[in-house]
C-alpha cells in the first residue's frame, strides 16, 4: 500500500472480483457515453441544431446528468418523462431516417428488467398470494403514470394472482386527471386490491415486493414471518441484512 501513498484521491480496497468488474463497468460506461453523444449529434444534425451547444449545456447539470443519481442497479424506470421522451426521440429519428440503435435499445432493455422482476416474484409465489409495498413510480408521489410496478401488477392480475397493494401516497378518491385515467385504464377495479395499511399486506402475502424506497418500508424487517419471501427492487438494507428469505433484483 506504500506504493500508492503519494497519489491523490481516496484509496479503495476491495475484492479482486469487484476491482475487475469495476474496470469493465468503467469502459462499458465510457463506450456508452460516446455512443450516446454521437446519436445526439446525428439527431441534432438532422434538425439543424448545434449538437455541441446542446451537450455543453447538458454537461453543466451535475445534479442529474453528470452524477451518480441514476447509476444504482434497481427496477425498471418509469414515470411521465423518461419513457415518453425516449419514444419521442425514436419516433422523430425514424421520421428523419436517422439510425439511433442505442436509444432504440433503451426501452427494450427496460422491458427486460421488468420481465426479470416479474419472474422473480412469480418464482417465489407458490400460493399466488403477493403483497406489493409502493406502486407509484417513486416514493413520496401519487404519480403512477408508466410506473413499472403498475405493469407488474397488471401482469399478475392477468394470471390470477391474489394481490394486496399498499402505498400511503395513493388514494383512489384523491386521484385526478391523467393519473386517474392511466390507472383505471391499466387496472380496472384496482381499488379492490388496495390495503389501508402495511400490516394488511404483510398478513396476506407469501411474497412481499418492495416497489419503492418509501422510508416506512425499511421498518418492516421485524414484522416479517420467517417463511415470507421478499423481492426487493430498491435495496432496503435493513431487510436485506435482517431477513433470510430475501432476494434483490440486482444484488
Amino acid at each position: 500500500m506504500d506504493l500508492y501513498k503519494s497519489l491523490p484521491g481516496p484509496m479503495i480496497r476491495c475484492p479482486i472480483e469487484i476491482a475487475e468488474m469495476v474496470k469493465y463497468a468503467d469502459n462499458a460506461w465510457h463506450a456508452t457515453k460516446v455512443a450516446f453523444a454521437n446519436e445526439v449529434g446525428a439527431f441534432c444534425k438532422g434538425l439543424g441544431i448545434d449538437s455541441h451547444e446542446v451537450m455543453n449545456i447538458f454537461c453543466q447539470d451535475t445534479k442529474l446528468n453528470i452524477s451518480t443519481t441514476y447509476l444504482r442497479p434497481g427496477f425498471a424506470f418509469g414515470g411521465s418523462c423518461l419513457p415518453k421522451d425516449v419514444r419521442a426521440l425514436r419516433f422523430k429519428g425514424k421520421e428523419m431516417n436517422i439510425s439511433l440503435p442505442l436509444l432504440d435499445g433503451v426501452l427494450a432493455s427496460n422491458r427486460s428488467q421488468l420481465d426479470r422482476g416479474i419472474a422473480m416474484v412469480k418464482a417465489g409465489a407458490t400460493t399466488k398470494r403477493i403483497g406489493i409495498l409502493g406502486f407509484s413510480f417513486k416514493a413520496n408521489t401519487d404519480d403512477m403514470r408508466e410506473s413499472p410496478i403498475i405493469d407488474l401488477i397488471t401482469q399478475l392480475v392477468s394470471e390470477n394472482y391474489d394481490l394486496r397493494v399498499y402505498d400511503k401516497n395513493v388514494t383512489m378518491a384523491k386521484l385526478t386527471g391523467a393519473n386517474l385515467d392511466y390507472i383505471e385504464s391499466k387496472i380496472p377495479g384496482i381499488g379492490k386490491l388496495m390495503s389501508a395499511s402495511i400490516g394488511d399486506v404483510l398478513s396476506h402475502a407469501e411474497v412481499i415486493v418492495i416497489g419503492n424506497n418509501s422510508q416506512e418500508f425499511g421498518e418492516i424487517a421485524n414484522q416479517l414471518r420467517p417463511e415470507q419471501k421478499v423481492v426487493d427492487f430498491v435495496r432496503m438494507k435493513s431487510i436485506e441484512t435482517g431477513h433470510k428469505n430475501y432476494n434483490g433484483i440486482g444484488w
